[in-house]
């Protein structure tokens, strides 16, 4: 794929055909072997990364003049530090093989053109210096470099996470293989969150068909047309988000004692169904095996004249199974009392489904974990959030 946007942007395959020794990879747009001077006014050869912006496969106007370096901070041919460009130096990972040391920012009056016009001025600025030291000094090298191979989720390149400069945190959620137990309108936002995320197989487990009142608490707008098909819950995800990216594995089962071991190989499962008769066999399934997973519930009522209530999310992990137990009730004849009344409204699950989300992320360092709490709930009427079964133990 890397090679393919090379081959059809101009810019890039112009960066190419000059000589430079130019890649795509983790979506920044590098060029290898670029000479600068040291402090010590020695001539090295140091790495340029820019973030690539494309949209729909072809390379935009960057709007993002700044470039990254991985090196000794550039000097001019007397060791002194290129000052007009210093942003700031801290040694960071914009991505898998991506590792930098250096900010630089230089934007012209009118921006930059494209991404030739944009690299070829950096690397003037920083190569310009040593070749005064060593003539020879060429950043164009006339090899050919290895891009990234294809990107194994995607069917395109995630700029969104590279723009922000959280390309490195994203590794840390690309987990084999994920599972969402129940597709209902929770589940189903839940995959709407995590099918953004490198995760490299998402199962789905539901044996539902897809109706008419499911798509009114889910993602997407499916036709009427769509509806008469009466698909699978599972397929019907499933193709919705295929244009994305790879590894969404459908089952349209309802687990039990037997079908649950279908999860053994899981590494994390969100577990979105109501009853506890169904959870039952899902959970003792997940703890046996030690897998983590997160349970999720609504407890939406009417009152007077408007609803209240409260969404839950509990995390269990093999180190903590004892909330889980604690909170959810698994007896055959027990059915969750976040679930009693079965009111749900896509903006609660979807808030419900993103509280998980967020739990999960945070259980893989993507975000920060202070309290370390295995279950929370949050109340609508007051919008608070209590945490409890936190790490101090309250």
């Amino acid at each position: 794929m890397s090679q393919q946007l090379i081959s059809r942007n101009a810019d890039l395959k112009a960066l190419e055909e000059d000589g430079y020794e130019v890649a795509i990879m983790a979506s920044h747009l590098v060029i290898f072997n670029v000479p600068y001077v040291s402090a010590n006014r020695e001539v090295k050869r140091g790495m340029l990364v820019s973030v690539l912006q494309m949209n729909g496969g072809e390379t935009i106007k960057p709007s993002d003049h700044k470039a990254y370096f991985a090196g000794e901070h550039p000097c001019d041919s007397a060791g002194h530090p290129l000052e007009p460009i210093r942003h700031s130096s801290k040694r960071q990972t914009l991505g898998k093989d991506i590792t930098v040391d250096h900010m630089f920012s230089a934007k012209p009056k009118e921006g930059y053109r494209d991404y030739q016009h944009k690299m070829t001025t950096y690397v003037e600025m920083i190569a310009s210096p040593a070749r005064k030291i060593d003539p020879t000094a060429d950043a164009r090298t006339y090899v050919v470099a290895n891009s990234d191979e294809p990107d194994p989720v995607f069917n395109y390149h995630d700029t969104a996470s590279t723009r922000a400069g959280i390309g490195g945190l994203s590794e840390k959620l690309a987990m084999s293989k994920v599972a969402i137990v129940g597709l209902g309108g929770t589940g189903s936002y839940v995959l709407d969150l995590i099918a953004k995320t490198p995760i490299r197989e998402l199962h789905l487990v539901d044996g539902d068909d897809f109706l008419q009142h499911n798509a009114f608490r889910s993602p997407g707008a499916p036709s009427i047309e769509t509806l008469r098909e009466r698909k699978k819950k599972v397929d019907y995800f499933a193709a919705l988000y295929e244009p994305m990216r790879k590894g969404i594995i459908p089952h349209p089962v309802y687990l039990d004692e037997a079908t649950a071991t279908l999860l053994d190989k899981m590494d994390f499962v969100f577990v979105c169904v109501d009853s506890g008769a169904a959870k039952r066999p899902v959970v003792e399934r997940l703890e046996a095996k030690g897998i983590s997973f997160i349970d999720v519930g609504m407890g939406i009522q009417m009152g007077d004249d408007a609803l209240v209530g409260v969404l839950r999310v509990t995390l269990s992990t093999a180190e903590h199974r004892e909330p889980l137990r604690r909170r959810v009730g698994m007896s055959d004849a027990d059915i969750d009392d976040a679930y009693a009344t079965n009111i749900q409204v896509a903006d609660l699950n979807a808030l419900n489904a993103t509280f998980a989300v967020i739990r999960w992320k945070k259980l893989a360092g993507f975000y920060a974990d202070f309290e370390g709490e295995h279950s929370s709930n949050y109340t609508i009427d007051g919008n608070t959030i209590d945490n409890m079964d936190r790490r101090d133990g309250n």
